[in-house]
């Protein structure tokens, strides 16, 4: 019996000996693959783990001494630890987050909360920030509380991060703007700032894990382009979506932030 021809002559044996070479090739390159997200996942939940330590410890050393730096006319110093005592905290949260989320490990407690709640707590947070660069803050909220369902806290982080890079790259005496409202089943969240914005090739990898919008720019290195895909991934796992806007370098961006309230 004679082996079934291609049209250009070469019989198909051949060919599918090929083709099983190259999936036997491809699979080997996606098993090298899952084990290398694997061991990225794995340094990222040992190197959180062990930053966890040496940063309670500060914590405590700068509760301890805060009767003896009040004596001592160092309260500014004292709150200027604490600060980045907490930014570095934040960060290291991030990177357990993320180790979560790779590994279908993050999970929320939702309940019933008003966004407008939520909102003007992560802007608590960024208080400081924002007045240290003396940014001009806008808010909008609506007369009625805007309801969703919703892990408060994961919610908070979610914004405090959006703030956070609003501010980082807003010059200083620049304008920041928050606004929540209601539209038809769903409550939105914008946040929009005068900074140096967003090129349009870097924006359809804002969210990306690791990815800078803007590395020429000294502020990029003030984060490691982890805080958005956690912002992308928190708000995927609340049914949610969130989407960056910006004309351009220099021209300012606004990300919103969607829930659904049914």
């Amino acid at each position: 019996m004679q082996n079934a021809t291609t049209p250009y002559g070469c019989d198909r044996v051949g060919t599918t000996a090929q083709d099983n070479d190259l999936l036997h090739q491809a699979k080997l390159q996606i098993e090298a693959l899952a084990g290398s997200n694997q061991r990225k996942d794995e340094f990222l939940a040992t190197l959180s783990h062990e930053l966890r330590g040496p940063l309670a410890s500060a914590h405590y050393a700068v509760r301890s001494l805060g009767k003896v730096m009040r004596e001592a006319g160092a309260q500014p110093i004292q709150a200027l630890i604490e600060r980045q005592l907490g930014r570095m905290t934040r960060i290291v949260d991030e990177l357990s987050d993320i180790s979560r989320i790779n590994s279908g490990h993050l999970y929320l407690r939702r309940e019933r909360v008003d966004l407008c709640i939520v909102v003007s707590r992560a802007l608590e947070t960024l208080d400081w920030d924002i007045r240290e660069r003396n940014h001009r803050l806008a808010t909008e909220f609506p007369d009625s509380p805007v309801c969703v369902l919703a892990d408060p806290w994961r919610m908070e982080q979610v914004f405090v991060n959006l703030l956070a890079n609003a501010s980082r790259y807003t010059d200083s005496g620049g304008k920041l703007s928050v606004r929540v409202e209601m539209g038809r089943g769903e409550a939105f969240v914008r946040i929009r700032d005068s900074g140096i914005g967003i090129a349009p090739d870097a924006l359809p990898y804002i969210f990306d894990l690791f990815k800078q919008a803007n590395v020429a720019d000294p502020r990029s290195g003030a984060g490691l382009g982890i805080g958005l895909a956690v912002v992308r991934s928190v708000v995927g796992l609340h049914r949610g979506s969130v989407t960056a806007a910006s004309a351009g370098v220099g021209q300012g961006s606004e990300f919103t932030v969607r829930l659904p309230t049914e």
